[in-house]
């Protein structure tokens, strides 16, 4: 189940030969940090583990060295070094700044935020606004019988309550909560950011698919086929190293997993300044960073990121590998595309 979460850790073996093996191109370390920024992780824990190996005892200059390589990556994934990232030595095999903070005797050089260890700075961080006032939704991650339909995912915002009615986005299906459990404890009421199973009524688990949308009845997820995006362009596969209008991937959004097409690329975006190119690029190359419209086959239930970050962000992937990584800015409603294509004609 794909819990989406606020606080990430990377961890990264200091031992010779193992951090760069997991960093060089293609690398998992690079993928993990990549999709957890996507998966909208606000802080990223980078531990940096096996520092009493043999090869590092402890050593200082192995640890700085391994920042230096990583900070740039970070920093181009979009974290701010500042406030989104917090590095820390540890050796987890042994316990030492895990639970409690790293003695001086063993790693003097080390000082910590706040003299805090790992554990106490997952428990320091304050908790999400999750919105329990907002539209209601949950996508759905999973689906079976038990007794009825059910249904599992995590409430991304708004507040769900039993014998609750809702539509299940996108084929616009009135359901009725039977009844909301969490860890199989049932529940009378559930809030944004807990995992649910949903007992339902009137649906049959053939009319459910994972990506569907569990939404409020007045205010349900928008259905598109089409939306304007910024996409940051990672690492392109060495024999489709262009990213152009026609370039095929597939898009990874909460539980959709759908083929997409690029339509057109509407502008470059400025590293630095941030500001958009006024001529629309013809492609870009890795680490570049566009907006583009994209298109996908089937209809999705998505939102602008700033409505609702949790589905208004995205992974593009081609051959298993993460190529880009984006944000909504923009949907094409149904009914806009419908008018345009009646205008072209």
């Amino acid at each position: 189940q794909q819990n989406e979460p606020d606080v990430g850790v990377l961890v990264i073996s200091a031992r010779k030969g193992e951090f760069e093996t997991g960093f060089e191109r293609g690398g998992q370390t690079r993928e993990h940090a990549l999709l957890a920024k996507t998966l909208g992780v606000r802080l990223l824990v980078v531990a940096i583990n096996k520092m009493d190996d043999p090869t590092v005892d402890w050593s200082k200059e192995r640890y700085d060295d391994i920042i230096e390589k990583l900070a740039p990556f970070l920093k181009s994934c979009g974290y701010n070094m500042k406030k989104d990232v917090i590095y820390m030595p540890m050796s987890a095999l042994k316990g030492v700044n895990v639970i409690t903070k790293v003695d001086a005797s063993v790693c003097p050089w080390y000082q910590g935020p706040d003299d805090k260890s790992f554990v106490d700075i997952l428990d320091s961080q304050p908790a999400m606004d999750r919105k329990p006032d907002a539209p209601l939704r949950l996508p759905i991650i999973d689906k079976y019988r038990d007794m009825g339909t059910c249904v599992e995912g995590k409430i991304e915002q708004g507040t769900m309550v039993e014998g609750g009615k809702y539509l299940l986005m996108p084929n616009r299906i009135k359901v009725t909560v039977d009844s909301l459990s969490l860890d199989d404890l049932e529940v009378p009421t559930a809030f944004g950011g807990e995992n649910v199973k949903v007992k339902l009524r009137e649906v049959t688990e053939d009319d459910i698919k994972p990506g569907f949308v569990l939404s409020d009845i007045n205010n349900p997820a928008p259905v598109v086929r089409k939306f304007e995006a910024q996409v940051i362009v990672v690492e392109l596969l060495e024999h489709k190293s262009i990213f152009s209008a026609g370039y095929t991937a597939v898009l990874h959004c909460h539980a959709i997993a759908e083929e997409c097409a690029i339509v057109e690329l509407t502008s470059e975006i400025d590293k630095k300044t941030g500001k958009r190119s006024k001529k629309k690029p013809m492609f870009v190359k890795s680490g570049g960073v566009v907006t583009c419209i994209i298109e996908v086959e089937q209809n999705i239930c998505v939102e602008t990121f700033d409505v609702c970050p949790q589905l208004g962000r995205f992974t593009l992937r081609d051959e298993g590998k993460t190529i880009g990584i984006g944000k909504i800015l923009r949907l094409a409603t149904l009914k806009d595309d419908e008018t345009s294509k009646k205008s072209a004609d």
